[in-house]
């Protein structure tokens, strides 16, 4: 004997197959997508190097007297820049040295040399100077901030 089911209705099995396709598609372009943003471009120094890696070979002398920022670069490789967080009142702003100061080098720092810079910190409590590399990529060259670690702290 037969069942007979009437004013029951399914999906076609073509309509069923083309949306199980649709949605591997979509699930596998939005994996693909995820994974192309989670690389890093590498920016280098000095040939194969990573420009992380470099960053431990920076160290600057700094002081601050009368809107007069005096930074002398006592490491091994050349600072193309700097990044000044000013902290005040629990909150932080970044801003470039060349942003700040008009009298910053444009070729930066190489090792041994000095600058001074007229700025201004406001009524800031605490800055930090963050060095910045200047390294190779596909895309030519491009800056690259260390991390706070390599940063100097000056107290105001």
């Amino acid at each position: 004997m037969k069942k007979e089911m009437f004013g029951k209705k399914g999906v076609s099995p073509v309509i069923a197959t083309v949306l199980l396709i649709g949605l591997v598609i979509i699930i596998g372009a939005i994996i693909f997508l995820w994974f192309r943003n989670m690389r890093q471009e590498v920016i280098t120094k000095f040939g194969e190097t990573n420009v992380e890696l470099i960053c431990e070979k920076t160290d600057i002398d700094v002081s601050y007297s009368d809107g007069e920022l005096s930074v002398s670069n006592t490491g091994g490789v050349p600072i193309y820049s700097f990044d000044i967080i000013s902290f005040e009142g629990g909150n932080f702003d970044t801003q470039s040295i060349r942003d700040v100061g008009q009298d910053f080098p444009s070729n930066g720092l190489n090792p041994g040399a000095a600058t001074s810079v007229s700025v201004s910190f406001g009524s800031a409590e605490k800055i930090k100077l963050i060095p910045v590399l200047l390294g190779n990529s596909e895309k030519g060259e491009m800056p690259f901030a260390c991390g706070e670690a390599y940063g100097y702290d000056l107290s105001m």
